[in-house]
């Protein structure tokens, strides 16, 4: 396998994984002022996330650091060229981190409700916009030969696009209210419970709709199966989830969003960027890598330092698997 084809697989992985755990984390924020009725039952629901929401983001760090060294022709036409959305995503997340360490500085219901609302936006936000980022990588944009973006950021908010985002929010807010009734108990599971399967009818809608537009844009063997796969783990998820068995509900929407990714990633490699203007300026694997000498050390690095981070955020879910419920949170 070439080295480039290696990286390539490797930023898919990264980005699978970030979408997999920082999903159930944008659900659980877009849904706290739905499932919390008070302040005891959000606190319960930040707290399902608390230890674990800063490190899922160390994926897209990290994805974002692999795509620059790796392909540093791609990173700088995304960069440049979704500048605007992926500057709101950014100061999305920024809102909604200060808002986690925010909130409780003040016991006034006042500023309370304002972070609250700044975590449910900072999660929105980024949940509809990485969705119609990556509807539009695999659609494609319009690029020069020189791999310069000729769009607007008009051009990116196409129905392709939209239903992107609209998939990417659907799911990952049943994701987080799967995880909910996996993490919590009592009043809070039952009603995560509930809402994980009315939110879920929407998402196996909108995220078979987009699972057949992609396969249209673009599609090999490979991915028509990867694409089957990921629409029979979300129904199975939710077929989980009517017959209370949380694990294997979060274990599907797991599943599915990995697989609609990968379903994603195979179709397009091995281009990484097409291009609707110039098919001379589409952007592929070969000639928006960098040398192979700089890839062979990002291998070896890559080689040491992953099992580690793996091993190490393995184990942060393992101490912190215990269920929650209000009787945890002190009435002050």
């Amino acid at each position: 396998m070439e080295l480039s084809t290696f990286w390539f697989l490797l930023i898919a992985v990264l980005f699978t994984g970030y979408f997999v755990l920082e999903g159930f984390d944008f659900g659980v924020g877009v849904l706290l002022r739905v499932l919390g009725r008070d302040d005891r039952e959000r606190r319960v629901l930040i707290n399902t996330i608390g230890p674990v929401w800063d490190g899922n983001e160390v994926w897209l760090i990290t994805a974002g650091g692999a795509m620059f060294a790796a392909f540093p022709e791609w990173y700088a036409t995304l960069f440049s060229g979704f500048y605007l959305p992926l500057l709101l995503i950014l100061l999305a997340l920024i809102v909604r981190g200060v808002a986690f360490e925010y909130r409780h500085g003040r016991d006034h219901a006042g500023w309370k409700d304002r972070w609250d609302w700044a975590i449910t936006i900072g999660s929105v936000v980024p949940a509809v916009l990485w969705g119609v980022a990556f509807a539009n990588i695999f659609r494609g944009v319009p690029l020069t030969a020189d791999h310069e973006y000729a769009g607007g950021l008009l051009t990116l908010l196409n129905p392709y696009g939209l239903l992107g985002g609209a998939t990417f929010l659907a799911v990952f807010v049943t994701h987080g209210a799967l995880f909910l009734a996996l993490k919590t108990a009592g009043d809070i599971r039952e009603h995560a419970n509930r809402l994980a399967g009315r939110a879920g009818l929407v998402a196996v809608l909108l995220a078979g709709t987009f699972l057949v537009w992609s396969l249209v844009l673009r599609a090999n063997p490979a991915a028509v199966v990867l694409a089957v796969l990921a629409a029979v783990a979300l129904v199975a998820g939710l077929a989980a989830n009517r017959v209370r068995r949380e694990g294997w509900a979060f274990a599907g929407t797991a599943t599915a969003i990995a697989l609609t990714v990968a379903t994603l990633f195979t179709a397009l490699f091995p281009e990484v960027m097409p291009s609707t203007l110039d098919p001379a300026g589409t952007l592929t694997t070969a000639n928006a890598s960098s040398t192979p000498y700089t890839l062979t050390i990002m291998t070896w690095v890559a080689a040491i330092f992953t099992p580690i981070v793996l091993l190490y955020q393995a184990w942060t879910y393992w101490i912190f698997r215990r269920r929650l419920d209000t009787t945890h949170i002190p009435t002050h």
